[in-house]
């Protein structure tokens, strides 16, 4: 349903933040499934996930595999971390992006001093804090997020020092309808983020279709450098890989085909040249390729030989004709 991005400071009151939002989404609806995804959750450490770049790179890992694992349309997912780096968040907003939900960014906009402040106080009271060096290097190093980037819209900012942080606090409220709101085709408020074939999950086919494609596929090859081997080096015009097999209007009208379609009333491969072996692995290569690409966002590649044998034919006769 969504994906609320946390960001901030150290310090800066995040997570009293992501459980006021948590909190007041549950009150919103008693339907809502609401996770807060964070470093205790996982039994990560502050001092221990943040001491070097290398654990600090595992530790965003893993926060984004969890991530990856818990969005859907059916929960709000709470990234309780810094997600200090833009590169992260954009990372984050890809996640969203490949679910199909919305998503969203609360900053906890607080002064270093503050932070700082309430870093030392959890130190002397034995919380859960940043030793000092930690707290400096990851102050120094916070990008702030620009609600100019899309990876940072819409932003939600909240000044704790200022304002406190309480479950009824405007800015709680305004995220929440953003995440609840009922979307149709008159809403411009609310952006529910749509795949791409870029982050779309490859389609799942059946077992053997990339087996029979593969298979009908090199058919066609050995017919071809067999049909030039007797011809001694002479043009070939017309080489037949099959009799009755289906045409491509037939494939059309079954949704088979996944890439353009074109009407050819016999399967024969056209050569007005010779075309050598190398020629012609690098075309199966590229066939086999885009008729996966295809298939994304398409109907899926043909799981019988004959129609991925006329596909491949109707696909050589454009590109050697060319």
């Amino acid at each position: 349903m969504a994906l609320v991005v946390m960001c901030g400071q150290p310090c800066s009151g995040k997570s009293a933040a992501a459980a006021c939002l948590a909190a007041a989404l549950r009150s919103s609806s008693t339907d809502l499934t609401v996770r807060i995804i964070d470093e205790s959750s996982l039994h990560l450490g502050r001092n221990d996930s943040y001491k070097d770049m290398v654990v600090e790179k595992n530790l965003r890992g893993v926060l984004r595999s969890e991530v990856d694992r818990s969005v859907s349309r059916d929960s709000i997912i709470i990234v309780d971390s810094l997600n200090n780096i833009k590169g992260y968040r954009y990372e984050l907003w890809c996640l969203a992006r490949a679910s199909g939900v919305r998503y969203c960014v609360l900053f906890c906009d607080t002064e270093v001093d503050h932070c700082r402040e309430w870093n030392r106080n959890r130190l002397e009271k034995g919380e859960p804090a940043y030793d000092s060096n930690i707290f400096e290097d990851l102050e120094r190093r916070f990008e702030k997020p620009d609600r100019r980037n899309r990876w940072d819209s819409p932003l939600f900012e909240l000044f704790p020092s200022r304002d406190g942080i309480v479950e009824t606090a405007p800015v709680i409220a305004e995220a929440v309808s953003y995440l609840t709101k009922k979307v149709d085709s008159k809403t411009r408020d609310v952006k529910v983020l749509q795949p791409t074939i870029a982050t779309q999950t490859v389609r799942t086919t059946e077992s053997n279709s990339l087996y029979e494609m593969d298979k009908a596929t090199q058919e066609v090859v050995n017919a071809i450098v067999e049909a030039q081997s007797c011809s001694l080096g002479l043009p070939v015009n017309k080489i037949s890989v099959g009799p009755n097999l289906p045409t491509m209007e037939t494939l059309a009208m079954l949704g088979c085909c996944c890439l353009k379609l074109r009407s050819l009333t016999n399967c024969y491969i056209n050569l007005q040249r010779s075309v050598g072996l190398p020629e012609l692995r690098s075309l199966r290569r590229t066939f086999i390729k885009l008729a996966g690409q295809y298939s994304l966002s398409g109907p899926p590649p043909p799981t019988d030989a004959d129609s991925a044998k006329r596909m491949f034919v109707d696909y050589l006769n454009r590109e050697v004709s060319a």
